[in-house]
């Protein structure tokens, strides 16, 4: 492979690094803000722990962070926190996570994910049978019943009952994912902040956008999402080899699978060979979801403050909006913040960065203080804040709401590339694209800002994309949330070679909102896009995009686009030509919902 695993490393831990590294330029508050930072001296311990993981003995490497006169007479909650992919207890996020609760009177453990840094085991991509139940053996730890290997003891965090420490859980992206696996095993965890994490890794790796029954899960197979999938799969295998002092048997699985479990290594192989047969296809969808909240969020009770990034194109808003629901649901605690930044960037000047130590003076940094103050150290006056906030880089600031907002307004999709806001204003008319052989479209290169290459503006080629448009608007247009689009195509040539029974052979097409500006100049918002393999290309079906928070300006046009490819993505198998037929009336085969908050689409 050309991409060199040092190179891809690098752009991991970067991009893992920021994925704790913010939080936003703080509108006035609503609710009552925690005390300032102490300054508290601390000690830091480093621990190693022999657990049971996935039928291996391994070692999970540790550091203990004690402030200064926390003892069993004078003990204090813990937060247990752990890296992001292809990091470790000692990268920027996790490190400074530890450091600053540390100087704030917290308890905190940060460790090694098994599999990253000196921790044994495979990868298992935070299965809470196997991560979940290593990160449980850490609480016992906290509980005083559990002793490190040198036979450290910590008999100093406040606890709740015999055997019950108070403690939370903070962290980002795969450092996400295994709070809700741990606390769906141990209901000894109280609290926890999951930042920029997933929901059903067979949406993030494979997304379909179309035909989504529960969440963002689909029945139909979805859109390979390579180079976000490759990269991270070639950071994960190169593990032992980038660490060699930490070689040991527990690391190796085998040749052909060197250092995940050998479920994901088969997942990967099967989304790389660009064949979906239905079997494999299952298996690979139910692996997925196995290792994936969405199929254990029953378990967790723990109050959750979900905190999703805006410029995501690897885990985006509507992950963390079906976690949301589904909590909520249940009766489980829940709020969420949509801060600026994620995996793709976009970090606004302002936002919390644990290295820089603005949690107090940090949007996001405050309603984390006081979601722990609340649920750890129990101060139950204390405000955590809004159901619902969102970074507005229009206003430098966060808006609040009690939900996420819901769609408001409708446009039609016009035979003349037009939309309008009713049925009766569309013209008769079709237009058709076809794709090529090539990806014709671009929306981001995902490993471009590690290697140093400049990553082009987005763009499609003509005659393999269509798109529709409203007329300037007459005023400034807010859209929150996650747009809806109904669509009826045509492709005999797709209709046909979907009857073969692999999933590959159904039509691919992306779907996709730009802002244009009164000059022509046009912007893909966050550089998002919905992958979609159309279920059934002899039937209607709807896209759900993925959520935004965005101001049209006035005298600027909304756009709404399909295009046959992104260079993102591996796209359509062959040659299948599409057609969208605009028709007046009841006839009309097209339209486009927004979650609009503010201003107006009539035109």
């Amino acid at each position: 492979m050309v991409l060199s695993v040092e190179v891809v490393l690098s752009r991991s831990r970067k991009a893992l690094a920021m994925a704790m590294g913010a939080a936003a330029i703080a509108a006035p508050l609503t609710f009552s803000g925690p005390a300032s930072a102490t300054t508290a001296e601390y000690t830091v311990t480093p621990l190693k722990f022999t657990v049971e993981a996935g039928g291996r003995s391994c070692t999970v490497d540790a550091d203990l962070y004690r402030p200064a006169g926390v003892d069993k007479q004078h003990t204090a909650p813990a937060i247990l926190t752990t890296n992001g992919f292809g990091g470790s207890k000692s990268d920027g996020s996790t490190d400074a996570t530890a450091k600053a609760f540390a100087a704030r009177g917290y308890v905190a453990l940060a460790y090694s994910g098994l599999g990253f840094g000196k921790s044994g085991c495979l990868i298992s991509l935070d299965d809470p049978r196997i991560d979940g139940r290593a990160a449980s053996k850490l609480v016992d730890f906290l509980a005083g019943s559990l002793a490190a290997d040198d036979g450290t003891k910590a008999d100093y965090v406040t606890r709740d009952g015999p055997g019950d420490p108070r403690v939370g859980m903070l962290g980002g992206s795969y450092g996400g994912a295994v709070q809700m696996a741990a606390a769906s095993v141990d209901h000894r965890i109280d609290a926890l902040v999951p930042m920029i994490t997933w929901n059903d890794l067979s949406y993030a790796l494979d997304p379909n956008n179309a035909g989504q029954r529960r969440g963002v899960s689909s029945n139909t197979a979805g859109v390979f999402k390579y180079q976000w999938s490759n990269g991270f799969y070639l950071i994960g295998e190169s593990q032992p080899i980038l660490d060699p002092g930490s070689l040991d048997p527990s690391r190796i699985n085998s040749l052909a699978c060197l250092h995940f479990v050998t479920q994901a290594c088969d997942t990967m192989r099967l989304l790389n060979s660009g064949s979906y047969p239905g079997d494999k296809t299952e298996a690979m969808q139910d692996y997925a979801r196995s290792v994936s909240p969405v199929s254990y969020l029953k378990g967790v009770k723990a109050p959750t403050l979900l905190i999703q990034g805006q410029t995501d194109s690897l885990f985006n808003l509507n992950e963390a909006t079906a976690t949301y629901r589904t909590l909520q649901a249940q009766g489980t605690e829940t709020k969420m913040i949509w801060q600026s930044w994620g995996h793709s960037g976009g970090q606004a000047p302002g936002e919390l960065n644990l290295a820089q130590g603005n949690l107090e003076t940090s949007y996001t940094g405050q309603r984390i203080l006081s979601w722990f103050d609340r649920y750890l150290q129990h101060k139950r006056s204390t405000d955590t804040g809004a159901e619902f906030a969102y970074y507005r880089a229009y206003q430098s600031g966060y808006g609040e709401a009690r939900s996420v907002p819901a769609l408001s307004q409708k446009l039609y999709l016009s035979g003349d590339g037009k939309l309008v806001d009713n049925r009766h204003k569309v013209a008769r008319g079709a237009r058709t694209y076809a794709n090529l052989l090539i990806p014709t479209s671009h929306s981001e290169f995902s490993l471009g800002g590690s290697l140093g290459i400049p990553d082009p503006k987005p763009f499609d080629t003509p005659g393999t994309y269509l798109g529709w448009s409203t007329a300037p608007l007459t005023e400034a247009v807010d859209v929150v949330g996650s747009p809806k689009a109904t669509l009826k195509v045509l492709s005999p040539v797709a209709a046909h070679t979907q009857r073969s029974g692999d999933a590959a052979d159904k039509l691919v097409l992306f779907a996709k909102v730009y802002d244009v500006a009164p000059d022509g100049t046009k912007t893909l918002v966050n550089r998002l896009v919905a992958p979609v393999r159309v279920p059934d290309v002899n039937k209607p079906f709807t896209v759900n995009l993925p959520a935004i928070v965005h101001r049209y300006e006035a005298g600027h046009r909304l756009e709404f686009v399909i295009a046959a490819s992104d260079d993102a993505y591996v796209g359509n198998r062959g040659i299948k030509p599409v057609t969208v037929v605009g028709a007046p009336g009841h006839g009309s085969t097209g339209a486009l919902e927004l979650p609009v908050v503010s201003g107006s689409l009539k035109n």
